[in-house]
Formats: C-alpha cells, structure tokens, sequence
C-alpha cells in the first residue's frame, strides 16, 4: 500500500543511509522499524481518572444562585 509521510531531513537520510549499508530498501527499513515500535509497545489498560479526596470542613450554606450572598461570603474570607 501506497502513503506519504513527512519525516524529519535528518532522518530520513539516516533512514536511507542505513537501507542503503544493508542493501535493503527504504521501504523495508520503515517497516521493519514500525513492527519493532509496535511490538516493544507495552498494552494499556483502561483509562481510570481518579478525582482525589480532599478532607476538609463544610462549606458554609450559601444559595449558589444568591450572587449577593456568595459575593457577602467572598468578602467574609478576604
């Protein structure tokens, strides 16, 4: 299968100096490095986020929607 790839310069000289020292093709250096990446990748589990636990005390009982009493309790603690 054909597909285009934008590689670093550097690396793909070094890419095409190695194929060309062991007489292989770019091609099969890509391959070969991609099966060696895939295969030393290690498997994943699941995905867990865990919210930490702070302890702490009660909030003092403020109606969130009250914007002059959360403003008052703001000003309170400053």
């Amino acid at each position: 299968m054909k597909t285009t790839l934008n590689l670093d310069e550097e690396l793909l000289r070094r890419a095409k100096q190695h194929a060309a020292e062991r007489g292989t093709t770019l091609t099969a250096v890509v391959e070969d490095a991609l099966r060696a990446r895939l295969h030393a990748a290690p498997a994943r589990g699941r995905f867990r986020l865990a919210f930490p636990v702070v302890a702490g005390r009660r909030p003092p009982p403020v109606d969130p929607a009250d914007r002059d009493a959360l403003e008052d309790r703001m000003a309170e603690q400053a």
